[in-house]
């Protein structure tokens, strides 16, 4: 993990981590001696969060979500599972029936606060990096940043490649030009060399079912 976000965060840069959840990721970015604005909406992970990095001066905790425009949505919590936690109906939906999604259940739903990518920026300054880890949500959390950062990653299901192909259609609007992915935990890229958003949708498009999910790659120029 610290290999692949090293070609993306240097020492001092700033990091959002998008989807937090029990801060795996914030660890790396903090290895990589970033600061990190960690955001993540489900109390009881923001409460692990505050326990493991509350007396870091160069980690910041946000508990909310992130979406399109700032307010509150009402959030699925997964409470066997609360990593799948999402605050989109569509990915419940999606995921009913489908191969390695059998017995999840969202019980129950409680109203969280919502910020953007904008107000995060205004807040704490422009990262280097963003990762967008939201279950399903990524398309809204991409449709509140207006300016394009250096690089950023976001989650990907093969239950949900829709919602995938708008997060590189906005991101392609937003200037992007070049993508990698990443399968699963891996963390290696599955092409040697970073290519085109629609080479980048065309192999997303041709993932069998069983891949399940992962992470794609943007970077600019």
């Amino acid at each position: 993990m610290d290999r692949l976000y090293r070609q993306f965060v240097r020492p001092g840069d700033l990091v959002f981590d998008i989807g937090a959840h029990v801060g795996d990721r914030v660890a790396a970015f903090r290895r990589l001696q970033a600061r990190v604005i960690a955001v993540e909406p489900q109390s009881a992970l923001v409460a692990t969060l505050r326990l493991l990095y509350g007396r870091d001066r160069d980690v910041t905790i946000e508990a909310a979500a992130v979406g399109r425009q700032a307010g509150v949505v009402a959030l699925n919590v997964n409470i066997d599972n609360p990593t799948v936690s999402t605050a989109s109906s569509d990915f419940i939906a999606a995921a009913a029936g489908a191969p390695g999604w059998h017995g999840q259940a969202w019980p129950k739903r409680v109203r969280v606060p919502v910020t953007t990518i904008d107000a995060l920026i205004a807040r704490h300054g422009m990262p280097a990096f963003i990762k967008i880890d939201v279950e399903g949500f990524e398309s809204e959390a991409l449709g509140g940043l207006e300016r394009a950062v250096p690089a950023l990653s976001f989650e990907f299901t093969t239950i949900q490649r829709d919602v995938a192909h708008l997060c590189l259609e906005r991101c392609g609007a937003l200037g992007y030009a070049r993508f990698n992915a990443i399968l699963g935990e891996s963390q290696r890229f599955a092409h040697d060399e970073w290519i085109g958003k629609d080479a980048i949708a065309r192999w997303l498009d041709g993932l069998p079912p069983e891949a399940n999910s992962g992470d794609i790659y943007a970077r600019l120029g």
